[in-house]
């Protein structure tokens, strides 16, 4: 039996690290490319292959062994640092993004693309449940680069025959992330402080790290020309106020957390999933946010390692 392979791009991320880890366990041969040299122990323990370091452009693609599956989890991951760095954050996410699918069209025609973009696409959305039709209004340039990619999977079946499929993931946490409001929250509240910026009701879709790599594999049977877009999300809202107090909570954490009133530019106020298709996908989240929270509590209270 032929062996397969799978690419991950950015698999030293987290995302990336968490995708690595189940494709290997599904019995791929799973190769790694991005930012960042690490050594072979620990990259081999996910279950990698082979680690390129290096961008994501054709010439770094071509040298890989040849694909049935790209997992495309490079690109930008954060709001603020495309407002600061906005031509940095258009290279990641939409640059890298064409390039693979050029890589696609010219080496690995046989090869589907799944592609882990942002509900912050949608924008703001006051009331109920957005689903994959619903407008998009995109209010940064990290949600319009992630757009920008979208559309370029779009455009490459349409006219190449390119397979692929979009996830739109609403706000992914778990072990291991050492960034936005869960990490931010945890190293703020073990240092005495409880002041947070926002105004704690803004409402965000919290899916779990595994429930959505599990996701992403689901996908990879409906990679088509038509490049179908699925919301990955719980189809839960929680305040922000309502997760850091949970937080806090499992960290034994005894002050009043408060909140400046003042909200960041570029974030959406209310985002919450309708994820229908996903579920008739045969997919379903497992682990609520609150039982993610004390996990997420414990491994940063262990060390974070």
């Amino acid at each position: 039996m032929a062996e397969r392979i799978a690419l991950v791009t950015g698999a030293r991320g987290f995302l990336g690290r968490h995708v690595a880890r189940l494709l290997s366990d599904q019995g791929y041969a799973v190769h790694g490319l991005g930012h960042g040299d690490w050594p072979p122990e620990e990259w081999g323990r996910l279950g990698l292959a082979s680690w390129t370091a290096g961008e994501v452009n054709l010439e770094s693609l071509v040298g890989q062994p040849q694909p049935e599956l790209i997992i495309h989890c490079a690109g930008g991951a954060s709001v603020a640092s495309s407002v600061e760095q906005p031509l940095r954050d258009y290279r990641r996410s939409v640059e890298s993004t064409v390039a693979v699918l050029e890589y696609v069209r010219l080496r690995a025609p046989h090869a589907a693309v799944l592609l882990p973009s942002s509900g912050s696409v949608y924008g703001s959305h006051e009331s109920g449940a957005v689903a994959e039709n619903a407008a998009l209004s995109p209010q940064s340039p990290y949600a319009v680069h992630k757009l920008l990619a979208e559309q370029r999977c779009a455009e490459y079946g349409k006219s190449f025959g390119v397979r692929s499929a979009v996830l739109r993931f609403f706000s992914v946490y778990g072990s291991g992330l050492r960034k936005q409001l869960l990490w931010e929250a945890c190293n703020r509240l073990s240092r005495g402080e409880a002041s947070f910026s926002g105004t704690g009701g803004e409402t965000r879709d919290w899916l779990h790290v595994e429930d959505a790599v599990g996701l992403i594999l689901k996908a990879a049977g409906h990679a088509s020309r038509s490049s179908p877009i699925v919301n990955g999300g719980c189809g839960v809202g929680a305040t922000v106020r309502e997760v850091v107090t949970e937080l806090a909570r499992a960290l034994g954490f005894a002050g009043q957390v408060t909140f400046t009133q003042k909200q960041r530019p570029g974030d959406p106020f209310r985002i919450v999933a309708d994820n229908r298709l996903a579920l008739s996908w045969g997919w379903a989240p497992r682990i609520p946010w609150r039982a993610g929270v004390h996990e997420y509590a414990a491994w940063f209270a262990g060390g974070g390692q």
